[in-house]
């Protein structure tokens, strides 16, 4: 058997073995509050359009345009723009017309539109890599009946967005192994430098997040264009998104995985070998295996916080409130999850394919994963005001539910965790009745078998006649019976068996746990959604009976003073019935030989919007259907002729919500 580390003196284990249970719950407590790895706020939102919602114009405009609360990532098919028909009017070129802060794309008309409603159908994704999609009216001359259908395809939804998904989810995997794997031989077991399953899993983490990385780059422009799988290779969409700050981010995370690359090349280079041979070292090669290990902890430490930046400074944490709190507070997240999470999945490697793992390196991933839950806990705190807004977003929306279920498997993940720190204070109490019999276990079962197994082996095979096949043959079965040893002594442990199989099942809920993290990253959350819900509800609001105004006139010739009195009912943004009564100076009904009435929001410079009433009976006209596409204040202008050439025109502003 391979000899172990001294056992910990026995103050040490009791002390590991017995933390202070108040702050283990304090932990729990506070890591129910742990939330996604990214901190989230609103996507862009639609903040103006020229036409404006709504609006009625004279004459087709040229263009459309659109201005956004945020940088956008938009393409040729974005903005959509369709006659009453439903057939597209728009050249299908997008016009970038950003300029500083203000971030506004439009695209041109075709000449020569007829009068009627066009609908505008636009799909971008925000910088925090979200989709958002809207639809809008205007009208041309007066509003008109409508046959649109709007695209079923939403931008980053289909084959493409699914395999984006899955590149997400594959990067945050592969970022969390790197990290967390290398951070557990660093920081726990330094001789793990040198073993191979560690070497393996620290290695494809690193080729996870590059593979990963490298398909959210190409997918990139059709995730958030057309939807198609051969728009991957448009060299000039690959160009438009390296010019976006999502590209920028790519990039600078496959720069600096060519650095992790090198930080790997030494870890499990000169520092393994230097690791092996610690036991002969001199003391000034043991300072410099020393310095070389601080050396890698301070460049490792800048290179893992350098690629959690490509996420803080690309996605949620760089728009919306307190962006500077936000990015530090993502990076220390990311790197706390890939901290626990990844030296959870090397410890079961280790636990499962290296027999001879120290107690002291179990011991110190556990001081190291409560360290780690307790900086997920802090800026969870932070990170949960700043995505919700509010208790009722818990419960009132999908993003406050998923954090429902993320908080239930955090918590299902630290009580494991707690039954894991208890296998690792029992693995170390064995320890020393394991070593008063660790001599003659090892004589009768452990060294003794392995030397008859290989002289046998070795006598079989020997001689220079040996047939090559039946050589292999051996050693085949030699590797075998070692392997099935390896085994044995490995289950030969309860305390150890117990913890790998406690240590299989947290990393089981982490994977689902990181997987819920994806979809949350990628749902609008709660704050983001009252927002909206509220800006819903203002432009909503009517009022409780209809407008009606009365307005004295004089045209100046002969019974040309009276009055009339107008109803629009009811009176608020969208259609209305209008009613108009003309009355002489008598009070009697007049039969005027001509009324024109029109309507004007000046302060949006919208209208005038003329409406022609038809003449129901004398001193009687109405109209139905008449459109006012915004709320605010109106002035009505009502236009009295009483004679070939006496006429008049009178006006009042009315609030329409």
């Amino acid at each position: 058997m391979t000899a172990t580390a001294p056992a910990p003196p026995p103050f040490r284990v009791r002390a590991t073995a017995s933390l202070p249970r108040l702050a283990l719950v304090l932990a729990a407590l506070l890591a129910t509050l742990f939330t996604a790895a990214a901190p989230a706020t609103a996507h862009a939102a639609l903040t103006a359009s020229d036409p404006k919602d709504g609006a009625v114009v004279a004459t087709a405009p040229a263009q459309v345009t659109l201005s956004f609360s945020e940088e956008v990532a938009m393409g040729d098919d974005s903005i959509r723009v369709m006659d009453p028909q439903g057939k597209r009017v728009d050249t299908g070129e997008l016009r970038n017309m950003c300029s500083g802060s203000v971030i506004r794309y439009g695209t041109a008309l075709h000449s020569g539109l007829p009068d009627g409603t066009y609908t505008v159908a636009w799909q971008a994704v925000s910088a925090d890599s979200h989709p958002v999609s809207g639809a809008f009216t205007f009208s041309v001359g007066a509003p008109s009946a409508t046959s649109v259908s709007l695209p079923t395809q939403k931008v980053g939804g289909g084959p493409v967005g699914i395999a984006y998904g899955i590149a997400r989810y594959a990067a945050y995997a592969g970022f969390t192994v790197l990290v967390g794997g290398s951070a557990f031989i660093l920081l726990c077991w330094r001789r793990g430098s040198g073993v191979r399953p560690l070497q393996k899993l620290v290695v494809r983490g690193w080729v996870t997040l590059t593979a990963a990385t490298l398909a959210m780059l190409v997918l990139r422009t059709p995730y958030t264009g057309s939807g198609k799988f051969a728009d991957a290779f448009d060299l000039d969409g690959l160009k438009a998104v390296l010019e976006t700050k999502t590209g920028a981010s790519f990039i600078s995370r496959l720069l600096l995985l060519g650095a992790a690359a090198l930080f790997i090349a030494v870890l499990f280079g000169a520092y393994a070998r230097r690791q092996r041979n610690a036991g002969e070292q001199s003391p000034e090669q043991s300072k410099d295996t020393s310095d070389l290990a601080f050396g890698l902890g301070i460049g490792g430490t800048v290179v893992a916080a350098g690629i959690a930046a490509t996420w803080a400074l690309a996605e949620h944490a760089s728009t919306g409130i307190q962006t500077g709190i936000a990015m530090p507070a993502d990076i220390l997240h990311l790197l706390a999850v890939a901290t626990w999470l990844g030296g959870l999945a090397a410890l079961l490697v280790a636990l499962h394919k290296v027999p001879d793992i120290e107690r002291e390196a179990v011991q110190g991933f556990s001081r190291v994963a409560f360290i780690s839950v307790l900086v997920l806990a802090a800026t969870g705190v932070y990170q949960s005001w700043r995505q919700l807004g509010s208790w009722s977003a818990l419960t009132g929306t999908s993003y406050g539910r998923l954090l429902l279920i993320k908080v239930a498997l955090v918590a299902v993940l630290v009580g494991i965790a707690y039954l894991s720190r208890k296998w690792t204070a029992r693995l170390a109490e064995v320890t020393a009745e394991d070593r008063a019999e660790e001599p003659a276990t090892v004589g009768a079962g452990g060294d003794v078998s392995r030397e008859t197994t290989t002289s046998g082996t070795t006598a079989g095979a020997a001689g220079p006649d040996a047939d090559p096949k039946r050589a292999a043959q051996l050693a085949r079965q030699r590797a075998a019976r070692e392997k099935a040893l390896e085994n044995q002594v490995r289950d030969a442990d309860p305390g150890r068996s117990g913890l790998r199989r406690s240590v299989l099942a947290e990393a089981a809920v982490a994977v689902v746990l990181l997987a819920v993290t994806t979809v949350l990253t990628s749902t609008e959350p709660g704050r983001a959604v009252e927002q909206e819900a509220g800006r819903g509800t203002a432009s909503t609001a009517v009022p409780n009976r209809p407008v009606k105004i009365t307005l004295p006139y004089d045209t100046g010739g002969q019974n040309g003073k009276g009055t009339v009195r107008l109803e629009l009912d009811p009176g608020r943004v969208g259609a209305n019935t209008l009613h108009l009564w003309a009355d002489g100076a008598d009070g009697k009904p007049v039969d005027l030989p001509e009324v024109k009435i029109s309507f004007t929001l000046p302060a949006q410079e919208i209208g005038p919007l003329p409406v022609a009433p038809d003449r129901d009976a004398p001193g009687h006209w109405s109209a139905s259907g008449v459109q006012l596409p915004l709320a605010g204040e109106w002035r009505i202008d009502v236009t009295v002729r009483t004679s070939d050439i006496d006429q008049t025109t009178v006006q009042k502003n009315v609030k329409i919500g």
